[in-house]
This record gives structure tokens, sequence and C-alpha cells, in this order.
């Protein structure tokens, strides 16, 4: 059995690859496999890159988990919450490789990542959560009400829309979609670039203009506990 999540690193790049069965579900294993990955990252001082499996980024949390009990479903998500508020303040630029479709919280890690590069395809990538009987949770509307634009964010959050990779960037979700074989090289030349950049000014300046969304994260996480979904 393949690592949930594997880790390489060479020339000031941390990969991350996502390996959890047919669909990458995002089960409490992998959210600490990826916790212990983001822990040797920052230790490596390295940009980080995040990539799914060929054809699918993530379709979501674990259906087993979410539909185990109420208790946790709520559990679960605040995982997966925690998760995305710790990438968007990690202190190190990071990258997602967007391989293919990305649903539910799999497109809310694109939502939580620096920068997001997609393969174009017939894929897709959105929020199902009000398609499937599940009311959006705080923190889901929050993070789609900060990354995400104002027309996105009603045809995405309310409406559950799904986006093609094209569309996904004018929604918010990708800055970028390439031609498959080309998303490998243009991930690692964009995570290069960012190799880069002076990491103080980096974290600070990423700490201080997400200021704002982090708090209101905070309090969304807590409260996203006291209810169920």
């Amino acid at each position: 059995m393949s690592e949930l999540v594997s880790y390489s690193f060479s020339d000031g790049i941390a990969r991350l690859g996502l390996d959890n069965g047919k669909v990458n579900a995002l089960s409490p294993a992998l959210f600490e496999a990826f916790h212990a990955a983001l822990d040797r990252a920052e230790q490596d001082r390295a940009v980080v890159v995040i990539s799914g499996k060929p054809g699918i980024f993530s379709g979501g949390y674990d259906l087993q988990v979410m539909t185990s009990s109420p208790a946790a479903a709520r559990e679960l998500v605040a995982t997966g919450s925690t998760l995305s508020r710790r990438l968007l303040a990690h202190p190190y630029p990071v990258v997602a490789v967007c391989t293919g479709h990305a649903i539910a919280k799999g497109a809310f890690l694109l939502l939580s990542a620096d920068y997001r590069i997609g393969a174009e395809g017939p894929f897709k990538i959105g929020l199902n959560e009000v398609a499937i009987g599940m009311t959006m949770h705080h923190v889901g509307i929050e993070l789609a009400r900060a990354r995400l634009t104002h027309s996105a964010f009603t045809r995405s959050v309310i409406n559950a829309e799904l986006f093609s990779p094209t569309d996904a960037v004018t929604a918010g979700f990708l800055d970028r979609v390439v031609a498959a074989e080309e998303l490998e090289s243009e991930a690692m030349a964009m995570a290069a670039q960012l190799t880069k950049l002076n990491m103080t000014a980096h974290r600070n300046t990423k700490l201080k203009s997400r200021r704002a969304l982090l708090e209101l994260l905070d309090q969304s996480i807590t409260e996203d506990k006291q209810h169920d979904l």
C-alpha cells in the first residue's frame, strides 16, 4: 500500500503527493499524514507543491466517515478546516497542482493554496455540498467568499455549480490551466520561481494580508463544531 501523503525534497521544493484510493478521499489518517508532511516541509524551509493523482486531485471528505455519525462528520470537517487554515498561514509558498477533478474539500484545498495550476481536460472543480444535502459549513462559506469572485461564490456555494478547469480560473479556484502533459514542468517551474522569494517578507506579508480571514476562520471552526452539517 502506498503512502497516503508521499514526501520528497529537492532544491528547496517539497513535493507532497496525495494517494488514498480511487477518489483520493480525505480521511482522518490522510490529514494526519498531511500535517506530518507539512511539518517536514517547514523544517526543510521548502516551497510546498501538493499534487493528486492523474485525473483526480481529490473528491473530498471520506464519505464513510461523513455518514457514520453527525459527531464524526463534524470532527472530520473541523480537521479539514484546520488544515486549510494552516495552509493559508504556512510560512513558505504553497502550490496546488490540480491533476483532475477537485470536488468539495478537494476544491477547498485549492482555495487554501497560494498558487493553483490545473490540467486541461474533462474535469469538474467546485463545491457540491448543497447538491448532496449538506448545508455549507461556516469555514467553507468564508473561505469561498475570500477566494472566489462574487458571481462564482453564489454559483458555487449556494447553487453547487461545478466548473471546467478553464472556467475554474475565472471563478477563482485556479490561477492557470495548462495542457496535461505540461502540468508537471509548469508547476515545478513556478515552484522554482517561488524559491527565489525573500521568505521572511513572504511570511509576514501573507500573515498581514490574511489576518482578518485567519481570525474569521478560527471563529468559524469553533462555530462549526457546535452544529451538525
